[in-house]
C-alpha cells in the first residue's frame, strides 16, 4: 500500500501585520501517512496540529518546504486548481460541523458531490446508505436547528463520505460532543476507514480519539515528539 500523503521538511511561520515578531507555528516537520490509515495527530493547543492539518488540506501553504498528496506537489497548484483537487480528493470534518442551516440534512451530506456533478440518482442512493450506517435514516429531512450536536456532526461525516475522497481531515470532530457520542462517532469513522478503505487524518487533543487511532502522532511547540504505531 502506498502513501496518500507525505510531508517534507515542512516550516510554518506567521508574521502579525504592523509587527516584525514571527511565530513559528510548525519547525521542519516531515511525515508519511500510508493509504487506509487512521491517524491522530495530538498536542496541547499551539502545538501546531491544526496548522499542520491545514497545510495537508491545501487550506494554508506551509513557508518552506513540500506537501505531496495523491501523488500532486500542492506547490504547483494555482488557487483554481487547488480548489478543484480539494472538491475531488479532501473531505474535511470541522469541529464546527458547518453545516447549511437552509438545507435539510439530506441536501448538506450531497452538497460536496453535487458540486462534483454526481448523478441525483446515485447521490441519493449513497446517501441513504450512509445515512444508514451512521444511524440517521430517520433524519434525512430534519434541518440542522433540529439536530443534536452528535447528528450535526454525523451529517458533516457523511459529506465528507459522499464526496468519495481520498483522503478525510477531522478537526476535533468530538470537541463539542458528549464522551459517549464522540466515542460512537469514532467507531463509525473507524468502520468506514475499515470498509471503504477511506484514509482519516485528526486532529485533536481528545485522549480516546488518540486511544482509537492505528496511529498517533504527537505534537510540541510545532515538532515531532512521538510517532507512535498503535
Amino acid at each position: 500500500m502506498g502513501f496518500i500523503c507525505a510531508v517534507n521538511n515542512v516550516n510554518k511561520t506567521y508574521r502579525f501585520k504592523g509587527s516584525d515578531v514571527e511565530t513559528r507555528a510548525l519547525n521542519d516537520i516531515s511525515l508519511s501517512i500510508e493509504e487506509g490509515g487512521f491517524v491522530a495527530i495530538a498536542g496541547p493547543s499551539g502545538s501546531g496540529k491544526t496548522t499542520l492539518l491545514n497545510i495537508l488540506g491545501g487550506l494554508d501553504a506551509p513557508t518552506s518546504g513540500s506537501v505531496i498528496v495523491d501523488q500532486t506537489d500542492l506547490a504547483g497548484l494555482n488557487a483554481a486548481e487547488m480548489s478543484e483537487f480539494r472538491l475531488h480528493k479532501i473531505g474535511f470534518i470541522f469541529q464546527a460541523y458547518n453545516l447549511i442551516s437552509t438545507l435539510s440534512a439530506y441536501e448538506n451530506a450531497e452538497y460536496v458531490s453535487l458540486l462534483q456533478g454526481a448523478p441525483k440518482d446515485r447521490r441519493l442512493f449513497e446517501a441513504r446508505q450512509i445515512f444508514k450506517d451512521l444511524g440517521m435514516e430517520a433524519y434525512l429531512k430534519r434541518r440542522p436547528t433540529q439536530l443534536s450536536a452528535g447528528q450535526q456532526q454525523r451529517v458533516a461525516v457523511a459529506r465528507a463520505i459522499l464526496a468519495r475522497p481520498k483522503l478525510i481531515l477531522a478537526d476535533e470532530p468530538t470537541a463539542n460532543l458528549d464522551s459517549r457520542t464522540g466515542s460512537d462517532l469514532i467507531d463509525l469513522m473507524a468502520v468506514m476507514n475499515k470498509t471503504l478503505g477511506l484514509t482519516f487524518i485528526f486532529a485533536t487533543h481528545d485522549k480516546m480519539v488518540m486511544e482509537k487511532a492505528h496511529r498517533l502522532i504527537l505534537l510540541h511547540d510545532g515538532k515531532i515528539t512521538q510517532d507512535i504505531a498503535q
